[in-house]
């Protein structure tokens, strides 16, 4: 994606709890505001936020309010990735996303589905992978120019 010299990369963890959600931001906003705009990092928040909230009420929803949800945020040159890994059961993101852009009804009112939309809307890439420890990793990239 054009230059990729590293400025910053930053790792979080966080407990399964919706309540975690304001110090996930302070985190964001922490690492990324001398980097990105306004409007940029206004951006990364909603879809973090919905990544997030995401793996809380749909791929945790079975497990213990004690299951670590790691975050990472690494900025290059020209873009950010923001990545969520969950240990819930791994879902088909491409197939999803076409199902809800092909719904004949308002996308608004499928609430997990919605947050996709805005996440795929909002970054430039979008990907969903189960990484060899049975981990769920979504990535988020957005460029910073």
């Amino acid at each position: 994606m054009g230059d990729n010299t590293l400025v910053v990369r930053s790792q979080f963890q966080v407990q399964t709890d919706l309540n975690a959600l304001n110090e996930i931001l302070q985190w964001l906003e922490k690492q990324t505001s001398t980097y990105l705009s306004e409007d940029l990092l206004y951006q990364c928040k909603i879809a973090l936020t919905e990544g997030f909230t995401n793996v809380v009420r749909h791929a945790h929803r079975t497990l213990s309010p004690t299951t670590p949800i790691n975050l990472e945020v690494t900025i290059f040159s020209d873009y950010i990735e923001m990545r969520i890994w969950d240990l819930g059961q791994p879902f088909d993101l491409e197939h999803t996303l076409q199902c809800v852009r092909h719904l004949h009804t308002d996308p608004l009112a499928h609430e997990g589905s919605r947050g996709l939309l805005f996440m795929h809307k909002l970054m430039d890439e979008l990907s969903y992978t189960r990484t060899d420890d049975d981990r769920n990793c979504l990535l988020m990239r957005k460029r910073i120019s």
